[in-house]
């Protein structure tokens, strides 16, 4: 079975732009977010009573990624992904009640069920930026946001919280406030990593 890592932060930090550079520098299957392209996602965006119903989009794409992705002979690369859909954005909109408990527990069901079935990821690279930065990135981006720059601290939270039951060699942290587009600073970090798990 390929390897799979995963690109995870908090909106606007930079996972979609990153997965391109590396996908410059090297053969990888990758998947990404596709915000436009999903069916709840603009929906949710006007009325929070599609929260739900995107969620679980979400994760069930996202789920359906991962099983693609792990059919390749080539490592797999996603921004973002399942773990980071539930333990950040799912837990997100029940903090801010776009999810009610009933709704939040049928999230976590249907992770915690997926999550056993699906190997998990074999590389994590966590991405943190400062808020003026997220801010910045976030209003620059052309295509819909449902987290916002205030947002960035409480996801970064729960994140962190997920990757302390992560082994810390599975990890790779990053603060990319200063790093170019082209993740200048971060990217020979990263492809060592990447190299040394095979």
């Amino acid at each position: 079975m390929n390897k799979l890592i995963i690109i995870v932060g908090a909106s606007g930090v930079g996972k979609t732009t990153l997965a391109r550079v590396l996908s410059k520098k090297g053969k990888f299957s990758i998947a990404y977010e596709q915000h436009n392209e999903r069916p709840f996602q603009a929906l949710f965006k006007q009325d929070a009573k599609y929260a739900f119903a995107n969620q679980m989009d979400y994760l069930l794409y996202r789920a359906e990624q991962e099983r693609e992705l792990r059919k390749s002979d080539l490592p797999a690369l996603m921004d973002g992904g399942l773990d980071l859909d539930f333990h950040g954005f799912t837990r997100l909109f029940h903090k801010k009640r776009f999810l009610n408990d009933p709704e939040f527990e049928l999230c976590s069901r249907f992770y915690t069920l997926t999550r056993s079935l699906l190997p998990s990821p074999d590389l994590i690279i966590a991405l943190r930026a400062d808020a003026q930065t997220v801010s910045r990135r976030l209003a620059s981006r052309n295509r819909i946001n449902i987290a916002s720059s205030e947002d960035a601290e409480l996801l970064e939270g729960y994140v962190n919280e997920w990757l302390e039951t992560i082994p810390d060699t599975r990890i790779i942290k990053l603060n990319v406030s200063r790093d170019d587009i082209e993740f200048t600073d971060s990217l020979p970090i990263i492809l060592d990593k990447i190299k040394r798990i095979g």
